[in-house]
Parts: structure tokens; C-alpha cells; sequence
């Protein structure tokens, strides 16, 4: 096996020093991506190679993937052993009575308006510190793996959240009645959810870091070669009257909120929110964003929008859907003078970059629009054939 010593780091292949800040990573990378970019005449491979450090160092990546890592991701997933599916399903079982001997404890604090810190948890399982402050919010230190907790206030979290894969009696459940969820300095720390969580706040905001799922490969239960079946552990987030502020959001995730502010969105992610803030440069195929009635969506990206795919799809509430690639060849100044702030744009700005509100309406009509032109076409032939045909 290659030692890691020998492998060139993100940061050298970016031309940083170690630790460098996020901004410097970032000009980096537009320095980098000028010089290399196909458009300007740069080797793909090379312009792929930096993009890719570029993401990892977000994630706190420090090494590429090695071949070897990038197959073990891609992999079909042939069985964990009876054994071992029966331990893990006993931990989270274990997990699971704790935090429930929590929720109990936290509540009885609750309904005295006392404070209180408390471990539960254990050495070998991972102990979680609970802590109720005098302002009624509730502090959770360490790992949260397995169980469901339900909260009448805010919570603050310092550590990451997973849920267990095989066990759907034990998944991690946590519902904040009033109050926001969100992580200390989730962006330094890197804190992360993950596998299949769910974070639910009823009127309040959801703060974090990255949130990933996960998709295992199984082999096909009926033992036939070469076929395998998916397993989804989707991670979902939820703030209906709130706002869901991420980081980095990928391999099978849903966020459904009132206002969405996310970096970069990939492998299989849907939104659904009012008001879509994406800051990023990155936005996959299979990334589908709904946006609700007399909303908006705005992508911030100003140097690049190639990351941005072209089928990405957008869809309304009532159901219309576009490609993202549409709103990426239409021009910002061809757009209906009912666009108030259009003349703010230079000549050859599109819809999709520099933070240009795209709205519910707008697109309501644009479809309207895309329509007309369709049966328009369409009448026209009709007409033709039938000149023809005389």
C-alpha cells in the first residue's frame, strides 16, 4: 500500500501552506481555476484535480481519496455477518434506553425551572453530557449515535450526530417543540449528521455543519450474482417556520424549511423552502430544489457557474419543473420589465449567479411563456401541413 508520506496533500496540490484559512484556500482556488480552467485553455484533468482538493479541504479533507478509498466507497457491500448485525442492533437498543432515561431527566428539570448536568451514556457505548442552563436551553456534549429525544427549548449541540444502519426501531429522532438546534462553531469543528438523522424544529432554526447520507450496495437477498439492491439512509432536516443554515449537503439528504442558506449541494439532495440561498459553486445532476408559492431562489456564485449543473432540476409548488439549464442561457436583461431590478445586471449576466432573485412568479410565467411558444410552433406546422396537403 502507497504510504499517505509520498501522496501530494489538498494543500499542496493548491500551493498552501497547511491550515491555511478559508479564504486563502479559496483565492487558491480561483487562482488556480483561471490558469487551468479548458476554457482557457487548461488540461481538464488538472482544472478536475484542483476542484477536487478544493472540496475536500471544505470537508477538512486533508488527503485526496486513494484508489483504494475510492473503490471501497463504490463497492457492493456483500453482508455484515448475523452476529454483528445482531450486536449493532443491541447498542443502539442500549443507546436508545439512555437517551430516553435523559429525556425523562431533562423534562423533570424542565418542569422545575432548575439546572442540571448529567452523563449518560458509557465508556464502551460513548457517553453524552447533558447539561439544562439557567435560560432553559439545553446543552449536549459528545457523539449522538442512536435514539429519539423530544425538547421544549433550544439546544445547543457540541459534537456529531449519526444514526444507526441497521436498526429502525433506534433511529436517531430529535424534535424541538420551541427553540433552535445548532452546533458550536459547526464550520471549525466540523461537526456533521449523518446516516439517516433527523432534526426536526416546530418554529425555530436549524444551524449547522455538513450533512451527508449514506446508500449501501447490498447484495440481493436472493443470493443472484452480480445483482444488489440500494439501501437509503436518508438524513432529513426540518424547520417549517424556520431557517436551515448548512454547510456542504450530500449523498442522499432532504431539507424542507422556510428559508434554506446552504454552500454546495450534491448526489441526490432535495430541497423544499420559501426562500433557497446557495452560496457555492457546486450543484449536482441529481439535485432537485422545489420552491414554495411567492418565493425565491439565488445563487451566489460569481466567478463559475459551471459546477452548477444543467439538470439540476427546479420545481414550483404546483408541480411545473424546469433544468437549471434554462435559467443559465437566459439573459437577466431579456426578462419582462415587471423585473424591477434587472438594470442592475451587466448585458450578458444570466438568471443563475450574482445573487439575482429568481422568483415563484417569474418562473410561473416563464413556463407560461415557454408554452406559448411550443403550441405556437406547433400550430404554425399544423398550418404548413395542411397548405401542404391541398
Amino acid at each position: 500500500m502507497i504510504s499517505r508520506k509520498i501522496i501530494q496533500n489538498n494543500y499542496e496540490i493548491l500551493g498552501i501552506q497547511d491550515g491555511a484559512s478559508r479564504q486563502e484556500i479559496r483565492e487558491a482556488f480561483r487562482r488556480l481555476a483561471l490558469q487551468h480552467h479548458s476554457d482557457r485553455g487548461g488540461e481538464e484533468e488538472q482544472f478536475m484535480k484542483i476542484k477536487q482538493a478544493y472540496d475536500d479541504l471544505k470537508l477538512g479533507k486533508k488527503y485526496p481519496d486513494s484508489p483504494e478509498e475510492r473503490l471501497k466507497k463504490t463497492k457492493v457491500i456483500y453482508e455484515d455477518s448475523d452476529e454483528e448485525i445482531r450486536r449493532n442492533k443491541i447498542l443502539a437498543e442500549n443507546l436508545s434506553k439512555d437517551i430516553k432515561v435523559a429525556e425523562e431527566w431533562i423534562r423533570a428539570l424542565n418542569r422545575a425551572d432548575a439546572t442540571g448536568t448529567r452523563l449518560f451514556g458509557s465508556k464502551t457505548l460513548g457517553e453524552l453530557e447533558f447539561e439544562r442552563k439557567a435560560n432553559g436551553a439545553l446543552s449536549i456534549k459528545g457523539n449522538y449515535k442512536a435514539g429519539s429525544l423530544t425538547y421544549a427549548g433550544p439546544i445547543i449541540m457540541q459534537g456529531n450526530i449519526t444514526s444507526p444502519s441497521w436498526s429502525k426501531d433506534h433511529l436517531t429522532i430529535i424534535r424541538l417543540t420551541k427553540g433552535d438546534f445548532k452546533f458550536v462553531n459547526p464550520l471549525e469543528n466540523k461537526y456533521k449528521i449523518e446516516n439517516g438523522a433527523q432534526i426536526t424544529t416546530d418554529v425555530g432554526d436549524i444551524v449547522v455543519g455538513n450533512v451527508f447520507g449514506k446508500k449501501d450496495h447490498l447484495q440481493d437477498p436472493s443470493g443472484k450474482v452480480g445483482l444488489y439492491i440500494v439501501k437509503e439512509h436518508r438524513t432529513k432536516l426540518f424547520a417549517p417556520k424556520g431557517k436551515i443554515i448548512i454547510e456542504n449537503a450530500a449523498n442522499t439528504v432532504s431539507l424542507d424549511a422556510h428559508t434554506i442558506l446552504a454552500l454546495n449541494l450534491e448526489d441526490d439532495v432535495k430541497i423544499s423552502g420559501k426562500e433557497i440561498l446557495i452560496y457555492g459553486h457546486k450543484v449536482t445532476y441529481d439535485v432537485e430544489i422545489e420552491l414554495k408559492k411567492d418565493g425565491f431562489i439565488r445563487f451566489f456564485e460569481d466567478f463559475s457557474i459551471q459546477g452548477l449543473s444543467d439538470d439540476t432540476i427546479i420545481k414550483l409548488e404546483n408541480g411545473k419543473k424546469f433544468t437549471l439549464h434554462e435559467f443559465k442561457t437566459k439573459r437577466i436583461k431579456d426578462l419582462p420589465d415587471t423585473v424591477t431590478d434587472k438594470n442592475n445586471y451587466s448585458k450578458d449576466d444570466t438568471m443563475v449567479g450574482k445573487g439575482f432573485k429568481i422568483t415563484y412568479d417569474v418562473l410561473d410565467n416563464y413556463d407560461k411563456k415557454r408554452l406559448g411558444k411550443k403550441l405556437g410552433g406547433w400550430r404554425l406546422n399544423m398550418k404548413s401541413k395542411k397548405h401542404t396537403s391541398h
